[in-house]
């Protein structure tokens, strides 16, 4: 056989592998039978052995292939990712349409029309997928939502998921992976018959199998994949989507599978009729769902609505009913948080509930005990939904033998004996004493977080051992470690000693927003540490701000004022702040004050040829001017690169002055 010949029969064999994989396992239709299918897939391996110049990426034989990885590479997301906030019932789903509505009339003057698509929810593991022209480039777990890991060499493995585009775009694409019901029942007899732990469920095999590093592991467990949302999408050829169903209509265009059961309703109660109806028959379907994703439909309005410091404001998951188990009460022990909040949980009979065992539920303060009646020796009723920690949601009075027990809150700290004080504007009680070794362990779990300082290797059991052997007394000490102080514990060899030491130093640099995270100010989460360090160009203007210029920050109000005001006053915290600063360095957004483009706003939107919208994004700031997501009457720019979203249109209707990428650089140089 000619060259030519054994080129174009092994593109034949490929195109018409690729067409069967694409009948099968996203139409679910099958024209031939498994064994001809194979068949040609046999054919196609032994042709590209013999002629390896001929084999390409997207080939149907590279989806299990190569060795084991030693580790997982870091992906950094081109697209910050997300995850929704969740109701369970039909007063949450109407109240988040009044936010929705009221937030649309705040910007717009007026309760536009809108309509909600209503998706089920897969209950997966999410994936997010990038193309290059046409063709998969990487595959990413969701990580902190910023930087996920390369798992692409295991998703290659999913059938569901094209390895080539049938329109050569530049693409992200989020999905989920998941087992189906009967493939799940499989892999358990086979356990079983294997001797071996069972899974626990599904959506634990998945994400496990799809963080495994060798492909060949993924492969075996028969995985599949629903695609739901295209972020971002560039080519020839290719009309930008305006509203969600149509985002789902072109991602099944381009060669995904996507789950048939959307609906298109312009009102909420729609959704809510979807929802009951999927709550009675969603255990007939062949994978497991756990609700239904609730998403303003039209994009405009999604980008106008934005997101809060962890979750679309545009979007939300409206949860099935929970599952729920009886168990008893066996003990209720008061836990003390990282602010001195005192916590009764609730210590349970063991009980298996969604694939996961129960001993501890949450009773949250002294006012949900006293509604519920709760007493040691109870028999309850708790419940979880996903990831949500268990609670108790009824006591069974009719079970009780006399011999409950009532519990009271302690009126000292039952961890330093120190006074404790109820907030008068609300059910918490607190711990007044800020050197609590209760206090002072959870922090330190909190400063070492992901979310803050994010010392690799470096969890709760670490930092138990680390204080239960007197080397640090806060965390500033943290940064005194060396691997002489770690080797005598219990936990530790030569070698995990230098890599925490080693992940230690790698942290000595830290984000302004991230530092004030860490600080562990009361009401002071994400997207509040972001304000600020926005507000304050370094450390020192934060420490020295006054409570009327805390107030007067957008989002802030008096009482997460009034904490980080307090906060920076308190003596202890003034010289734990002095000797954190002596061993770390914060990283500042450079800002150029006084700069050409001081008091200017800036939008960015579309794809920029000459530069990344990073790039841009700093140098607008290194000349002074700030970036904002949203556009509004006093933005002073909006620069739009291809393809720009429903921004450039809003500037449009707004007079807002609009520049292209040329105009653009022409400004930076002036």
């Amino acid at each position: 056989m000619e060259k030519k010949e054994t080129k174009d029969r092994i593109e034949k064999l490929r195109e018409t592998i690729n067409h069967h994989r694409y009948l099968y396992h996203v139409l679910d239709r099958q024209e031939i039978s498994d064994t001809a299918l194979d068949s040609l897939k046999r054919e196609l391996r032994e042709m590209e052995e013999k002629h390896p110049e001929f084999l390409t990426a997207d080939s149907p034989t590279q989806r299990v292939g190569g060795k084991p990885l030693d580790k997982f590479r870091k992906i950094k997301h081109k697209i910050r990712q997300w995850s929704f906030d969740d109701v369970f019932s039909e007063e949450g789903i109407k109240d988040f349409d009044h936010r929705v509505k009221r937030a649309l009339e705040k910007e717009l003057g007026k309760v536009p029309e809108i309509s909600y698509t209503a998706e089920l929810k897969i209950d997966g593991f999410k994936i997010i997928l990038t193309y290059k022209k046409g063709l998969l480039f990487s595959a990413a777990t969701r990580g902190d939502g910023v930087t996920g890991e390369d798992v692409t060499q295991n998703v290659k493995t999913i059938e569901s998921i094209p390895l080539r585009l049938a329109k050569e775009v530049d693409a992200v694409v989020e999905g989920e992976i998941w087992m189906g019901r009967k493939e799940f029942e499989a892999a358990n007899k086979e356990r079983e018959r294997l001797g071996e732990a069972l899974f626990a469920n599904p959506r634990n095999v998945a994400a496990g199998s799809i963080r495994q590093l060798d492909p060949k592991i993924a492969a075996s467990r028969k995985l599949n994949s629903f695609v739901y949302d295209l972020p971002f999408i560039t080519g020839h050829d290719i009309k930008i989507p305006k509203t969600q169903y149509e985002e789902i209509e072109l991602l099944r265009e381009v060669g995904f599978k996507t789950n048939p059961h959307i609906k298109l309703y312009d009102n909420v109660d729609g959704v809510i009729s979807f929802w009951n109806e999927w709550s009675k028959k969603r255990s007939k379907e062949g994978y497991w769902i756990d609700g239904v994703a609730v998403k303003v439909n039209e994009i405009y309005y999604q980008n106008l609505l934005g997101y809060t410091g962890k979750a679309p404001r545009f979007a939300i998951a409206f949860k099935f009913p929970t599952e729920q188990s009886t168990t008893k009460i066996e003990d209720i022990v008061v836990q003390v948080g990282r602010t001195g909040v005192l916590t009764p949980v609730a210590h349970l009979t063991p009980v298996l509930i969604l694939g996961s065992t129960v001993t501890r539920a949450t009773l949250h303060n002294e006012e949900e005990i006293k509604r519920l009646d709760a007493k040691i020796g109870d028999t309850v009723i708790i419940q979880k939904a996903g990831d949500v920690i268990p609670e108790i949601v009824q006591v069974l009075d009719e079970m009780r033998t006399g011999k409950e027990r009532k519990f009271i809150m302690p009126k000292l700290c039952p961890v330093c004996g120190s006074k404790t004080m109820k907030d008068p504007d609300g059910p918490l009680i607190k711990c007044l004493n800020v050197k609590c070794p209760s206090r002072r362990r959870r922090g330190l779990y909190y400063f070492v977080s992901k979310r803050a300082f994010n010392i690799v290797g470096m969890g709760p059991k670490i930092i138990d051992a680390i204080l239960d052997n007197s080397l640090i007394q806060d965390a500033a000490d943290i940064f005194d470690l060396r691997e002489g102080d770690l080797i005598p514990i219990e936990r530790f060899a030569e070698k995990s000693a230098k890599n925490l030491v080693s992940g230690i130093e790698a942290r000595r640099e830290i984000p302004f927003e991230r530092f004030v995270v860490a600080l562990g100010m009361l009401h002071v989460g994400d997207e509040t540490a972001e304000g600020l360090a926005g507000h304050f160009p370094t450390i020192e203007g934060l420490k020295s701000a006054t409570l009327e210029e805390l107030e007067a920050i957008p989002n802030i109000g008096g009482v997460v004022a009034g904490s980080i005001h307090d906060w920076f006053l308190d003596k202890g915290n003034k010289i734990f702040l002095e000797k954190l600063l002596s061993r770390v360095s914060i990283v500042y957004e450079k800002k150029k004050n006084g700069g050409r483009f001081q008091g200017k706003s800036f939008i960015l939107t579309g794809t920029l040829d000459g530069m990344s919208r990073e790039e841009a994004r700093r140098r607008v700031k290194a000349l002074g001017g700030d970036v904002h997501e949203s556009v509004s009457k006093n933005t002073s720019y909006v620069v739009i690169g291809k393809n720009p979203g429903s921004k450039y249109d809003r500037a449009k209707s707004l007079g807002v002055k609009i520049l292209n990428e040329r105009e653009f650089l022409s400004l930076l140089k002036k």
